[in-house]
């Protein structure tokens, strides 16, 4: 006899109305089909609040005031009724002290990235997830698309040889003005530092290029250089940045993340070198992998169920036959589909398997300082140092 496995019940914190974010995660977590939304505390706005819960056929006793509020009633309900999955989509000084509560309550959690508003309030909230039973997963929906674990595995298999040069960049283009000024709620959080962190631009989307520099190229990033610049008047945070990388196996990089590079959407590529060629891949064309070899032809490796040629890793990470795009929403399905398996199996150190966790938000967090430490110095080289 079939048992029938239970869907993973999950809370949001933020997510209120005109939140992409939040969207994008009501419809991964669906597309997966292991999940079911099940409380929420949206927005501090009372009417924004009801008005998300009721769209998301949520009953009024399980939409939520506060996230105080909600976690205090669930941990009250009988165990096969309450939450199991805090999902965090709130502006990033929240991520933190949502996350350190939700583990302290007997919850997993899944947080937007940045992590922490700074490495010093990681670095507690790791201690906080040491001591729980709970598991822990960043959203860097980047490294869930499967050809990027292609890209990393063909690195590993030494496919290019050793690797000498990565190059990754991140132009957007819709900060480019003034937004804030013009009442976009999200580049007005963004764009306070006591919501949005130390970082703009570098903690926005220049986490997303750090984090899958490192993890193609399977090293780590051990110095950089870094140039950070305003480039539209009264902005107090970083709108663009440039910077050179020095890495552990040897390797040099450059990385370049942009929000005012005029008519870009989310161009976000990475090209990896080594001494027998290379690979490259475009986040806006993600079904390809371009493998440049000394001596052969270049190939372009197209993404796709049943295709030989393709890891094991990427093909787990395909629903559909090639030809049949599969993009964003996807790849941060492939995430809830880790971390829903990693619920009903068990985790490894209170991460769940293929999913980014802790440890990547404490590199993600000593990226951000060091660009900055960098940008702020004349020495040409800043280490960047993770003590977990």
């Amino acid at each position: 006899m079939n048992t029938v496995i239970p869907k993973i019940r999950m809370g949001f914190v933020g997510g209120g109305e005109g939140s992409f974010i939040a969207q994008a995660h009501h419809q991964a977590a669906g597309l997966d089909g292991r999940f079911e939304l099940v409380c929420g505390a949206f927005s501090r706005d009372a009417k924004n609040n009801e008005r998300t819960a009721k769209r998301l056929g949520l009953a009024p006793s399980r939409c939520y005031s506060t996230w105080q509020s909600m976690l205090e009633a669930e941990r009250a309900l009988p165990a096969d009724q309450r939450m199991e999955l805090l999902v965090i989509v709130t502006p990033n000084h929240l991520h933190a002290p949502v996350a350190a509560e939700a583990l302290a309550a007997g919850f997993h959690v899944f947080s937007e990235k940045p992590a922490a508003l700074s490495l010093a309030e990681l670095q507690g909230l790791k201690t906080r997830l040491d001591s729980s039973a709970g598991l822990y997963g960043l959203a860097h929906t980047y490294l869930g698309y499967p050809m990027v674990w292609q890209a990393r595995q063909m690195v590993r298999d030494g496919v290019i040889g050793h690797v000498r040069k990565v190059l990754v960049e991140y132009p957007q283009g819709w900060l480019s003005q003034d937004m804030a000024g013009q009442g976009n709620k999200q580049a007005e959080w963004r764009g306070q530092p006591a919501l949005s962190g130390v970082g703009g631009c570098i903690a926005d989307i220049g986490t997303h290029a750090f984090s899958l520099a490192e993890f193609v190229a399977d090293q780590t990033v051990t110095h950089l250089c870094a140039s950070l610049g305003v480039h539209v008047e009264g902005r107090q945070l970083d709108d663009d940045c440039a910077m050179l990388l020095k890495m552990a196996q040897g390797a040099s990089g450059v990385l370049i993340a942009s929000q005012v590079c005029a008519g870009e959407e989310n161009s976000l590529s990475i090209r990896v070198y080594g001494d027998k060629g290379g690979l490259e891949w475009r986040q806006e064309q993600p079904a390809s992998l371009i493998h440049r070899s000394l001596d052969q032809p270049m190939r372009v490796l197209r993404s796709g169920t049943g295709q030989p040629w393709l890891c094991e890793a990427a093909t787990r990470r395909m629903r559909l036959p090639a030809g049949h795009p599969e993009g964003y929403l996807e790849a941060m399905a492939n995430l809830y589909g880790d971390f829903a398996t990693a619920i009903r199996t068990g985790g490894v150190d209170n991460a769940a398997p293929g999913v980014p966790g802790i440890d990547v938000g404490l590199r993600g967090m000593a990226f951000i300082e060091a660009a900055l430490a960098s940008h702020s110095s004349d020495v040409k080289w800043t280490p960047l140092e993770c003590h977990a």
